[in-house]
């Protein structure tokens, strides 16, 4: 089959490239497919021989393809067509890809406005939310090199309900095993909560005194972004830390202050993603860096589609080792006395 696909994409140029013959560019094109599609180097090799050259071919280009993945075969038919196209015309320099420029920023009075605006919706955003049961699972990694070899430690499953305003965590499983009347803090190790609106409603509160500023574009989802930067002093802050060695230790909480940046939807004018990065951890604290990415997706309840969270990526530092939470909110279901939530082992994503 493979081979087949590189039979094909030659016909396919020689019957456009026959007289002239091939550019360098070309050459170059249908190397780097061939490397991509993974052919083998013997029917690359044999295709390659077939072509011939407008254009002289030098060595250092050869070097490159060879760098990028070029098999011996078709290394040694690239040389043989280097000595061959030495008296052709020197190759033509390879196009220009466009340089993105982004538009420019708002203007400020129009920054202001927006601002305004998404300070107005932050603020009375879980006064918006209709009360709701969800499913979070919680993927735990662990790492002791600082390198991002995260090791999967378990999956943690609750009932998440939001009812008058107030979330509330229902301990339902740890890895295949079933847990009832447990505290969601029981499992111990590293957690978080206050997904539903706090985060954001804090960063916007006036009592925060939180300094924002508008940072550039981005694009999140496919969709244009405001990306707005802030950071809250520790002196008005909120954002408490707790390190504790098993679920029965108390532990120690520190306040910290935090920074990061606010994705605005262009059109939508709402928060699609907060990241958040503690400031001010007191050097004597076990846990010397913490940090967030929430992300937020528009899900439908009943006849209406509201704005939830959809994911969350935790990470924590504690001397010589790094956690990391991933957590899904998914199974969302409008909230009732009688409300249930339905899954299976099939259900939880495998560890990453």
């Amino acid at each position: 089959m493979k081979f087949c696909r590189t039979a094909a994409l030659f016909a396919m140029c020689s019957s456009a490239w026959a007289v002239s013959g091939y550019t360098v560019q070309q050459i170059k094109e249908f190397i780097q497919s061939a490397i991509e599609q993974k052919n083998p180097d013997k029917d690359v090799a044999a295709t390659l021989r077939k072509m011939k050259l407008s254009e002289r071919l030098d060595l250092n280009t050869v070097e490159a393809l060879q760098g990028q993945g070029a098999g011996p075969k078709t290394v040694a038919v690239l040389k043989a067509l280097a000595s061959e196209s030495e008296s052709l015309p020197q190759a033509a320099p390879a196009p220009q890809k466009p340089v993105y420029v982004p538009p420019p920023p708002p203007s400020s009075e129009d920054q202001a406005k927006l601002l305004d605006e998404v300070r107005d919706y932050a603020v009375n955003y879980t006064r918006r939310l209709p009360d709701f049961i969800c499913l979070e699972q919680t993927r735990r990694f662990v790492d002791t090199t600082g390198r991002d070899s995260w090791r999967p430690t378990d999956i943690i499953s609750a009932r998440l309900s939001y009812f008058n305003q107030r979330e509330d965590y229902k301990l339902i499983s740890q890895n295949d095993r079933v847990i009832t009347d447990a505290s969601y803090t029981s499992v111990g190790g590293a957690t978080s909560t206050g997904d539903f609106g706090s985060t954001m409603e804090r960063i916007f509160a006036r009592k925060s005194n939180t300094r924002i500023e508008w940072e550039r574009w981005a694009t999140l989802h496919k969709r244009r972004m405001h990306v707005f930067s802030y950071r809250v002093p520790l002196e008005y802050s909120d954002f408490s830390i707790r390190s504790s060695q098993d679920a029965k230790d108390p532990g120690v909480t520190v306040l910290a202050g935090y920074h990061g940046e606010i994705f605005v939807d262009r059109d939508l004018s709402a928060i699609m993603r907060i990241t958040k990065e503690a400031d001010n951890i007191p050097a004597s604290f076990p846990v010397q860096q913490a940090s967030e990415t929430l992300d937020y997706d528009y899900i439908k309840l009943g006849d209406s589609e509201f704005l939830l969270p959809l994911s969350v990526d935790v990470r924590m530092h504690s001397v010589r080792l790094w956690l990391k939470n991933v957590k899904e909110f998914r199974l969302y279901r409008k909230f009732s006395a009688d409300a249930v939530i339905k899954f299976d082992a099939e259900q939880s994503p495998p560890p990453k």
